[in-house]
């Protein structure tokens, strides 16, 4: 809160990072007052090496005599650049971090953090309701480097726990809020749990982004953003961030080198650009998302609704304690099957049937067809994905306008369980 002070107090003065809110962080933080050429945005440095005067200039560069002066510098371009840096300044910031690398995508980011801090024969502990993508890499790709997975429930702390294994447990990974169901994790239990025994802890915070809920704060070592999402806004690129202390993040920047997921500058740019509206968007979307959960909680046609922000989550208290907003995901379940649910989601006249979420438009989709369309009805209930399950990802639209939307599209549920359908109706008038 900016309270009383003088604005001038608290904006960036050259190299200056911003304080006050999400908003004015998101707008000034991690930025230079006075950028190149004096340009009000960061300029785009589009460039895949950089060049050096002479000899002794290279030498300085190379014995870090001239690192640290505000240059940005580097001698190739998927080591850095001047863009990135200045992003990545700025969610640090957000976040509350001391430092961040900005990655060409959601998954580069988790991937590359896993290999560049496990060994060969290291025990990783994930909970269940973690991104698929996530767990199918560590379970995969990660086991035929000799590394484990043990995948505990979800809010049972006492089964990750007694996962962990003395001197193999490397990592605990877990989203906050989870992808379906918006599960949210008792962050400082989970810190808790890592520090004492002294086990690294990762949380992705994509669905809640640093507005609603800053994970470092409340004790967790790494905090994941697939900058795709809510970061950027608007459906048009594909970053990812983590943000974590100094020591861990220079860690991952040299391993990025060697790995080469660098994001494009380009791409940095539109994330930069997408992030000054950050608050305003998600606050926008928290308040659409409540008023829809408690809409669609209220409606004859849907079976159950999945939103933190209502008392009939499971983990609402620890999100009304962690969180400042709820999020923009509400998913629920359809009175019917398979088909009245793909019937309804047609129906829908604002949301765009596409996988993602964060973005100014709205997007839905129904999980069984989207991204487990391979699996049968018996699969898919095995790993809790049912075929009337819905992911409602709301954008900025005005909330009457979805509600409405919502309304006319629901009424494709047969909501009286004694009407028969037509074609029974018109058996028995041909039986007769």
């Amino acid at each position: 809160m900016l309270d009383d002070m003088n604005l001038n107090d608290i904006l960036p003065r050259h190299d200056r990072e911003a304080e006050g809110g999400s908003s004015t962080r998101a707008v000034h933080g991690g930025t230079k007052r006075r950028k190149a050429f004096n340009s009000l945005t960061n300029p785009v440095v589009q460039t895949a090496t950089y060049t050096f005067r002479d000899t002794e200039e290279l030498i300085d560069f190379m014995e870090r005599k001239t690192w640290g002066d505000g240059d940005d510098r580097e001698e190739y371009g998927r080591y850095g650049n001047p863009t990135v840096s200045a992003v990545e300044r700025k969610l640090a910031a957000l976040d509350g971090g001391d430092d961040a690398v900005l990655y060409a995508s959601g998954m580069a980011a988790i991937t590359s953090v896993l290999l560049t801090i496990l060994p060969s024969g290291a025990h990783i502990v994930m909970t269940d309701d973690c991104y698929r993508r996530t767990r199918q890499f560590c379970q995969t790709f990660l086991k035929r480097l000799g590394i484990e997975t043990t995948v505990v429930p979800m809010g049972d702390y006492d089964a990750l726990e007694a996962a962990i294994i003395p001197r193999k447990t490397r990592i605990i990974i877990s989203e906050s809020p989870t992808n379906p169901y918006l599960r949210v994790a008792d962050l400082e239990r989970i810190a808790s749990i890592g520090k004492s025994r002294r086990v690294m802890t990762m949380i992705d915070s994509t669905f809640a982004t640093p507005v609603n809920q800053r994970a470092l704060e409340w004790g967790i070592d790494l905090v994941i953003h697939s900058a795709t999402k809510y970061l950027s806004g608007h459906n048009d690129i594909l970053a990812g961030v983590v943000v974590g202390k100094g020591d861990h993040i220079k860690a991952l920047r040299d391993a990025r080198g060697v790995l080469g997921g660098i994001v494009d500058p380009n791409a940095a740019y539109l994330l930069d650009r997408g992030l000054k509206t950050l608050g305003v968007r998600v606050g926008q979307q928290n308040s659409t998302a409540l008023a829809v959960a408690r809409y669609l909680e209220r409606h004859p046609a849907v079976e159950r609704v999945w939103y933190p922000g209502l008392a009939s989550h499971p983990d609402h208290a620890v999100a009304a304690e962690q969180m400042s907003g709820f999020g923009g995901v509400v998913t629920f379940e359809v009175k019917g099957d398979l088909k009245t649910t793909s019937q309804f989601i047609d129906r829908m006249r604002i949301p765009y049937i596409a996988p993602s979420l964060g973005g100014v438009e709205s997007l839905i989709e129904q999980p069984a067809l989207m991204s487990y369309y391979e699996k049968t009805t018996e699969e898919r209930l095995e790993l809790g994905i049912k075929d009337n399950l819905v992911r409602f990802a709301v954008g900025i639209e005005d909330t009457d306008d979805i509600i409405a939307d919502l309304e006319q599209a629901l009424r494709v549920v047969d909501t009286n369980p004694h009407k028969l359908r037509l074609e029974d109706q018109w058996e028995l008038r041909f039986r007769s």
